[in-house]
């Protein structure tokens, strides 16, 4: 399905939107290259439906697209908020609102506990209790998440969850579900306790300086991106599940 064309209102039109949200002339979009189901790099650049989406804002508004791909969440985010960069794409905490604005989801991933096989722990609300200790990627989604909201359980934090896991041995390491998955088939002394401990929200994102006009505009592409397939066939092509796929805002 092709998607429909952006139309414009009167109060602000492609040439003002453009201007906007990328002020140099060229659309910086931070790419975090942490998260595998978004994005990856390849010998020709950064590949993912993240950098698709941002192809796809960069052709509606028919600004030149500089891709600039980060290590964490973290490092993604920190060039947004410092304006750095003028398109990213992160999950939605409150944390972050303080500095980007957020559209609607565009995909809903899932954040999991690991332990041993041997381990007592059995559901996420037996994780938090004291004497756990729980290795999380600095940063990340749910490293923000669960700083907010566990009350016994310890946090160890590090550049990647599952090197600060082995290597401290910990009792548990929280992730994205299908990275842990894949963890647990390299160790099968592993094993993933569900169901799931967080539901994570991806979105676009810009930061908090642009205009509400162009907030509407990156939304309302979301949402027609998400409506014509091209969310779904994105996913596809980088070999992740159309399942993905977050609902429509207007649901």
């Amino acid at each position: 399905m092709r998607c429909r064309a952006r139309r414009y209102g009167r109060a602000m039109g492609r040439t003002d939107v453009a201007t906007d949200l990328a002020p140099t002339g060229t659309l910086r979009a931070s790419i975090n290259l942490a998260n595998p189901i978004l994005a990856y790099d390849t010998p020709a650049g950064p590949g993912g439906v993240t950098v698709d989406i941002a192809r796809a804002v960069a052709d509606r508004l028919r600004l030149p697209l500089e891709l600039s791909g980060f290590d964490s969440a973290l490092s993604s985010f920190e060039a947004l908020a410092y304006e750095h960069a003028d398109l990213g794409f992160l999950a939605v905490e409150p944390a972050r609102e303080v500095a980007v604005s957020f559209t609607a989801p565009y995909v809903l991933i899932e954040g999991v506990f690991v332990v041993r096989q041997d381990s007592t722990l059995s559901s996420p609300a037996d994780v938090d209790q004291p004497g756990v200790r729980i290795a999380v990627k600095r940063g990340s989604a749910y490293d923000l998440f669960l700083s907010r909201s566990l009350q016994h359980a310890e946090l160890v934090r590090g550049a990647k969850n599952t090197e600060v896991f082995f290597e401290a041995e910990l009792e548990v390491v929280a992730g994205i579900r299908q990275p842990m998955t894949a963890l647990v088939q390299e160790h099968p002394s592993l094993r993933i306790i569900d169901p799931r401990f967080m539901r994570i929200e991806q979105a676009v994102c810009t930061p908090k300086s642009r205009r509400p006009e162009t907030i509407a505009f990156l939304s309302t592409l979301v949402e027609e991106l998400k409506a014509c397939g091209f969310i779904e066939n994105s996913l596809r092509r980088s070999g992740q599940s159309s399942a993905l796929v977050a609902p429509s805002a207007k649901q």
